[in-house]
């Protein structure tokens, strides 16, 4: 994966961890020296404000998509609260009830509008600010807010989990859509259960078994890690625990993405 790069994470459920796994992924991306956005694109349960704080915010990113302000308006630098070498943005989602409610009525001609506004950001976030990666945390499934996300991208890391609706929908996601718009991907297995991942050899098992299911290359089976689901949203595990299994474990998933 070469510098300069827009990876969109995405989901056909919600509750696979998508969020915690994008902004751990983008933290340790900037401790180890890159210049990462991390981008809210889940605009119908937006949550990295409870990550990063919004207070003082007068713009938020659903402003961008709808023309009513500039870049500057919605970027912000929080690479003291990630402890990076780089330097880690983060664009911020609106939380209340109010603009959430828009952003499921917003119709077709709305979403196009989005999506050109959407690559501006992009564009800005990589010419003009020299952004190594944009991590865009989009919502789950074939909402027209996720196509425009995974239009937008270089690379997919889908994130799916061992429940068999969450499986077959992902499957048929990559190859209804992602196959459609000719984007490159990647999986991400989370929540598996632990007695299955302690063999080598059962898990090299289903690891072949999930490329086989999406014909996809899969990067990493992670075990359910209750306790992280236990941490408050403010936690980022990758900083406050890096040595926790979970930490290291995208610590390698990290390493992959960048050799895509």
């Amino acid at each position: 994966m070469n510098p300069g790069t827009v990876l969109t994470v995405h989901s056909y459920k919600g509750g696979t961890g998508k969020s915690v796994i994008s902004t751990n992924l983008a933290a340790i991306l900037s401790r180890e020296g890159s210049n990462v956005c991390l981008i809210d694109l889940d605009l119908r349960a937006p949550s990295l404000d409870k990550v990063f704080g919004a207070d003082g915010r007068k713009f938020w990113v659903n402003d961008f998509l709808a023309g009513k302000c500039k870049p500057g308006d919605i970027i912000f630098d929080v690479s003291k609260v990630a402890k990076s070498e780089g330097r880690l943005f983060v664009v911020l989602a609106n939380p209340s009830m109010g603009a959430i409610r828009e952003s499921i009525t917003k119709d077709r001609k709305g979403e196009m509008t989005a999506l050109r506004r959407l690559l501006t950001l992009n564009e800005h976030l990589l010419e003009k600010m020299a952004m190594d990666y944009i991590i865009l945390d989009t919502n789950p499934g074939m909402s027209y807010a996720s196509i425009n996300s995974v239009a937008a991208a270089d690379l997919v890391l889908v994130v799916a989990t061992w429940d068999a609706s969450d499986l077959a929908g992902a499957q048929g996601m990559v190859n209804e859509l992602y196959n459609m718009l000719e984007k490159r991907a990647i999986v991400l297995m989370n929540k598996i259960p632990e007695q299955l991942l302690i063999d080598k050899a059962m898990r090299g098992r289903l690891t072949d078994q999930f490329k086989k299911a999406f014909k996809l290359p899969v990067i990493d089976l992670l075990p359910c890690y209750c306790e992280v689901l236990r941490q408050e949203r403010s936690t980022i595990m990758a900083i406050e625990r890096p040595k926790h299994p979970f930490s290291r474990s995208l610590v390698e998933v990290a390493k992959r993405i960048k050799g895509k």
